[in-house]
């Protein structure tokens, strides 16, 4: 069998995982999606040419469905709009929306975040059923259009089939709406399987575990979910919601005596492979507790701002040495740029100051966010991505030099600019797994993906 030739990217600058290099080769693999090898200090050549070159952003918490509802839930009700008024809106695109919506929905999805620079994705995948709440006749069929649609896009995934199981903290049962989302063990061990045995790429597509909430989720079922993952696969990524909105955390305290962290914490071994989405209200104990642990606290500023959660207290975290990644979570937004532009604005807007989130030695805001969430978005998908490493995915940014943002601009002062000089897209190629996806800013299979998607939005509508 023919070997596949190894390509490569000269950049002039890239990010590497030790700093910026100047003249740097990057050889990959388009067969197998890895860097090969890096040259620093290399002569000019190579199959391709970059100025700046960074690596892409993975993006650690999505529902994908939600995309198709984006700017649909603007409108004031009758009552004080919240979390639980939008749910609504939600549930009214989960009575309709079927396999080939979702598919067609994630892969555009997925597209716009290639275009943005995210090149993985970790899908929090609920949408289980059928919208009378009855199995398919293949359990997995809605968690394989999505990975069929990530593979269609080009974009790395962590597949996480949702635990959920009641409607309340108490044991409710699950409302008519929440039907589709009906889940147990025995369930998620088939879907996941199924998955993993539909990945064309096994090395840098995964699965693993995620818990909705624990008002959705009974301590019996968390309890044997996570052990049943920790024995199929102990490095797997196990995901839940947490603390996210303050009547979840007042709910949680009037069942347990507990708050929603305090509870998962003296019940379920949280460790490094966890990763505790939003965590909006949470206390200075707890924020301690989250970081001594390893867990990765996952952001979603866009949404967690349209929602009206609140803010995760991102400078104590930080200063206890805490790992967090960012996500796009509902998607009203798709953009790395734009979650961490919040993630810091939001400080700033608190604690009236400015520069909140560097990391120590190092005075950029923006570098300090990139690497941060390059790094915490890594360890939430369990996957060897976010970095120009060997063996790691070949995922990699080219910015537009042309743009006047970035004239004369070098090392951090790029990552500064990038996320905080204005709302001119600054990626200009992507290459995701080995394969260039993005050229332009548009993604190779735009039209075709469109079209799908404008069919499934006309008929949901």
């Amino acid at each position: 069998m023919p070997v596949a030739p190894i390509k490569t990217l000269f950049a002039e600058q890239a990010l590497l995982s030790d700093g910026w290099a100047g003249n740097v080769l990057i050889h990959y693999g388009p067969a197998d999606g890895r860097i090969m090898k890096i040259e620093r200090d290399a002569k000019a050549g190579g199959d391709d040419r970059a100025k700046i070159v960074v690596p892409g952003m993975p993006n650690l918490h999505s529902h994908a469905f939600q995309r198709a509802m984006a700017g649909l839930t603007e409108r004031a009700g009758g009552k004080e709009d919240s979390f639980w008024t939008w749910r609504q809106t939600m549930y009214g695109l989960v009575s309709k929306v079927g396999p080939d919506d979702i598919e067609a929905i994630a892969a555009q999805l997925y597209a716009e975040m290639l275009c943005r620079g995210f090149t993985s994705v970790a899908e929090f995948h609920y949408l289980h059923n059928r919208p009378d709440g009855g199995r398919y006749g293949n359990p997995a069929e809605t968690a394989l259009r999505v990975a069929r649609a990530a593979e269609s896009a080009g974009i790395a995934m962590t597949l996480l089939p949702v635990l959920y199981s009641q409607g309340g903290f108490n044991g409710e049962p699950l409302n008519p709406a929440q039907e589709r989302f009906r889940s147990d063990p025995d369930f998620l061990e088939e879907v996941a399987a199924a998955v993993e045995k539909g990945f064309a790429d096994r090395t840098f597509n995964r699965t693993g575990l995620a818990i909705h909430s624990l008002r959705a989720a009974g301590e019996r079922e968390i309890g044997e979910a996570v052990a049943r993952q920790k024995t199929r696969d102990a490095g797997a990524p196990i995901h839940i919601h947490i603390a996210e909105q303050v009547r979840e955390v007042t709910e949680c305290h009037g069942w347990s005596g507990k708050t929603p962290a305090e509870w998962l914490y003296e019940h379920v071994p949280v460790d490094e492979n966890w990763c505790l989405v939003h965590a909006t209200n949470v206390t200075r104990g707890e924020i301690d507790r989250i970081a001594a642990s390893g867990a990765v606290a996952g952001l979603c500023p866009t949404t967690e701002a349209n929602l009206g959660d609140g803010l995760f207290p991102l400078r104590d975290f930080l200063a206890r040495g805490g790992h967090f990644g960012i996500g796009s979570d509902s998607h009203v937004s798709v953009s790395p740029v734009e979650e961490l532009r919040w993630l810091e604005y939001g400080q700033r807007m608190v604690l009236r100051r400015r520069n909140i989130a560097t990391a120590p030695g190092n005075p950029s805001v923006g570098g300090s966010l990139w690497r941060a969430a390059l790094a915490g978005g890594a360890r939430a998908l369990a996957l060897k991505v976010g970095a120009i490493e060997k063996d790691h995915r070949a995922d990699l940014l080219v910015l537009d030099h042309e743009n006047l943002m970035l004239e004369g601009r070098v090392g951090d002062d790029i990552l500064d600019c990038l996320v905080f000089a204005g709302n001119a897209p600054l990626v200009k190629r992507v290459l995701a797994g080995g394969r260039w996806v993005v050229e332009d800013g548009r993604h190779i299979r735009a039209d075709s993906i469109a079209d799908s998607y404008r069919k499934a939005v006309r008929e949901l509508f």
